[in-house]
């Protein structure tokens, strides 16, 4: 968190923010009488978020998987909407990485390590601390961090880590400048983190509580990594080094969880569905996770039973036993119609096994089942466009970037479809941002020249195409001048 932080609150003291198309959102701005209300503009906070995840895409594995993405969206937007700013632009992302983790960013980007949804034991757990990370957004503790820090930076660090955030290929160089700044003011910054994070907490209870969820799920999550910590030989986890937990904490949190009334809370399918796909997808021995599952189909409910066929058949597919799995995702895409993901799981395993019309036929019959779930439009544009169909997958790609925040796998795709059909101007113009949107500015100016070029007879098209490029020549000169 601390790295994070400062990498982007640095950035802010010597970086010109240029303007920049994109998404927008009513933005809750603190009173007056809020000193961190004079640092940014609302513009200049959506603009640094995307500017972070640039950084972090170069930096990090994300995950690229629509339905882990629609569900950690899911937890969010559940959240979000009773919090204390509902209208604020939240956007949330899983890091593939087994370290127990998650982040708060600039912009209201909320990071979650696939290490830390594997470790909980619950939804409410997992809720707990995407709650906790709003709750450091909407108290606007990053900007009150700025404001406290920009007085014990040197400006020599902080040009390294504006550098290393709008692309800098130097982590060695960023780790040197945060030593430095570090230094000397290591317990001021501690004590100002305990602040925060105690409100962090009390805010993030009262959010969890209101969403339905169990706020004494946040003190049991706190002490189970606490008691974890021991067994970690390199150090405790992440999630404490950049959040730390002690027993007064632990207590001060569970003391704050009995005000609220105990309730059953149960886990939704999705909750376990994805733990399960995450599980199988992170494990590096496949006949360990195949035995893993065989023991969990004779205990527990019919439900968990499910999740567990589940989990074998997505082993067996990662193993590359197709006849194995087909035959289990048959039988749960039967009993359980209203499950989308045993009928993407089927169509991804039909299509791998060059059973491409029946994957197809699975992908048509799951729209249709569920039309409101882009995660099934983006995995049946995707067969589509692999079988040789890229018009119609072009349909469905468009349909969602209209309506979502694009990724990089999205443009990419889109730049395809776009190639197959022959339509070169549009092909180039979207891999440009894609290569934009993961910090790689050459290569998407490269792009939009291409694009330039091609688009040459199209004045509406030229004239974005020319916006865009203007733009990435401006970030790239700031980025020379570092």
């Amino acid at each position: 968190m601390l790295r994070i932080l400062l990498i982007t609150t640095l950035l802010l003291s010597i970086l010109p923010i240029q303007a920049e198309t994109g998404r927008s959102g009513n933005i809750n701005l603190p009173d007056i009488g809020d000193s961190t209300g004079q640092l940014i503009s609302p513009v200049q906070e959506q603009q640094l978020g995307r500017a972070f995840m640039r950084s972090i895409r170069q930096q990090s594995l994300l995950n690229q998987d629509p339905e882990v993405s629609d569900y950690i969206h899911a937890i969010g937007r559940r959240l979000v909407s009773v919090s204390d700013s509902p209208a604020y632009p939240f956007h949330f992302f899983v890091v593939i990485n087994p370290a127990i983790n998650a982040f708060a960013g600039p912009g209201g980007y909320i990071g979650v390590n696939s290490g830390l949804i594997l470790a909980t034991d619950s939804e409410s757990e997992l809720a707990s601390v995407i709650a906790h990370e709003i709750a450091h957004v909407t108290q606007r503790h990053l900007y009150q961090a700025f404001e406290d820090a920009s007085r014990l930076s040197m400006p020599r660090a902080a040009a390294m880590l504006a550098a290393l955030l709008i692309g800098s290929q130097s982590p060695e160089l960023g780790q040197a400048a945060l030593m430095a700044i570090q230094a000397g003011s290591a317990q001021h910054q501690i004590n100002f983190t305990r602040s925060n994070e105690q409100e962090a907490d009390s805010i993030g209870m009262q959010t969890l509580a209101r969403s339905n969820y169990d706020p004494h799920s946040m003190p049991l999550f706190f002490e189970k990594l606490q008691q974890s910590s021991r067994f970690y030989g390199s150090g405790p986890p992440e999630f404490l080094r950049s959040h730390p937990v002690t027993s007064a904490r632990i207590a001060d949190t569970r003391n704050r969880s009995e005000k609220y009334p105990y309730r059953q809370i149960t886990d939704s399918k999705d909750y376990q569905l994805i733990k399960t796909k995450l599980r199988v997808l992170s494990d590096k021995n496949s006949r360990d996770t195949i035995k893993l599952f065989k023991n969990r189909l004779t205990r527990g409910t019919s439900e968990q039973k499910a999740v567990a066929q589940y989990g074998l058949a997505l082993a067996f597919y990662k193993n590359g036993d197709f006849s194995q799995s087909i035959p289990i995702l048959k039988e749960l895409v039967n009993k359980n119609p209203q499950q989308s993901h045993y009928f993407t799981a089927l169509a991804a395993v039909q299509f791998d096994a060059d059973q491409h019309r029946e994957a197809l036929a699975t992908y048509k019959q799951a729209l249709h089942q569920f039309p409101t779930l882009l995660s099934i439009r983006q995995q049946y544009g995707e067969a589509l466009l692999m079988s040789g169909q890229p018009k119609k997958a072009l349909e469905h790609f468009l349909f969602i970037d209209r309506y979502i925040l694009t990724s990089p796998t999205l443009y990419k795709m889109i730049a395809k479809s776009y190639n197959l059909i022959n339509e070169p101007a549009q092909s180039h113009r979207h891999l440009a941002e894609a290569y934009y949107m993961t910090g790689r500015v050459d290569y998407a100016i490269q792009q939009l020249k291409l694009a330039q070029q091609d688009a040459s007879n199209d004045f509406y098209l030229l004239t974005q195409i020319e916006e865009r490029l203007e733009l990435f020549m401006k970030i790239k000169s700031l980025m020379k001048k570092k």
